[in-house]
């Protein structure tokens, strides 16, 4: 199994625009098992679109209870059922995701019921385990650990960085945050640190076209992480290579990779990718064990 990160949707917010980026999704190709974080509006086509066969889906992670970040869940489940689902899947997510997931399957009862009697499968709702955790390990099998670090994305009070280690490699995913110095220390060594990035001379520009611009505007300052500021993170935690996602704003024709490039320069001078959606990476090798 080639071993990769995926970006399946990058900009931050549940808000489309034509010809713009998906909302934020991510997959790890780690240890043998295949990963989803987050499930944003598009996550289903975007993992087709990575290769990968929905019947096989495996994990699943909610960093927290954004829209955009769970508002395919239920759709992706349902969709990698009728693909031929028939294994077991976990869900991970903050308190609330069970809701989150009962209620779906409410909603779709009639459309379940009936594909069960009618089409053989076995039922999605047995299928379907959901865990709700908070700070700490949140999984550990086969030499796979994942562990969450609840950030600072106000007014979300659970909301959880994650960090994947499998033999020496370490991916972490900062989640939705302000600039939170606690995460250098959670990221320590990381191969691959995926930061959520915003740009200062966006937000302007960005809060326009919304209608609500005094209060999302108070918003993003006190719930996002600059990115000068991610740069810091990275610089701290010493990590490998820094990747942007959930970018504000994600669709500015103004603010291209050049921006990016030069607001994460002022404070991080190691390797950087700026997300776009699909974007592949591969995870580096793991180490022998006698090496």
């Amino acid at each position: 199994m080639n071993e990769r990160l995926v970006l399946l949707g990058t900009k931050g917010g549940p808000a489309l625009r034509p010809g713009g980026p998906m909302p934020t999704a991510s997959l790890i190709e780690i240890g043998g098992r295949t990963a989803v974080v987050d499930c944003a509006l598009g996550v289903t086509k975007g993992l087709v679109d990575a290769g990968v066969s929905l019947k096989t889906l495996d994990l699943v992670f909610i960093t927290h209870l954004h829209s955009d970040h769970v508002l395919e869940l239920g759709a992706l489940l349902h969709t990698a059922w009728t693909a031929g689902l028939a294994t077991p899947v976990r869900v991970c997510g903050p308190v609330g995701t069970k809701d989150v997931w009962t209620h779906f399957c409410r909603s779709l009862a009639y459309d379940i019921d009936i594909r069960i009697d009618d089409e053989g499968r076995p039922d999605i709702r047995e299928l379907v385990a959901v865990t709700e955790f908070g700070e700490g390990v949140v999984l550990e099998e086969g030499g796979l650990t994942v562990d969450a670090l609840r950030v600072d994305h106000p007014p979300v009070t659970e909301c959880y960085a994650l960090r994947f280690s499998h033999a020496g490699r370490r991916v972490v995913f900062s989640a939705d945050t302000c600039h939170f110095p606690p995460l250098a220390d959670f990221a320590r060594g990381a191969d691959i640190l995926v930061h959520e990035a915003m740009l200062l001379a966006g937000v302007d520009r960005l809060v326009a076209r919304t209608g609500n611009g005094a209060r999302l505007k108070a918003h993003l300052l006190a719930s996002h992480t600059l990115a000068e500021d991610a740069g810091r993170i990275a610089s701290a935690a010493g990590c490998a290579h820094l990747v942007l996602n959930h970018l504000i704003p994600a669709d500015d024709p103004d603010f291209g990779p050049e921006a990016w490039e030069e607001a994460i320069r002022r404070t991080f001078a190691g390797p950087l990718t700026i997300g776009r959606d699909g974007l592949e990476l591969p995870l580096k090798t793991a180490p022998a064990a006698n090496a």
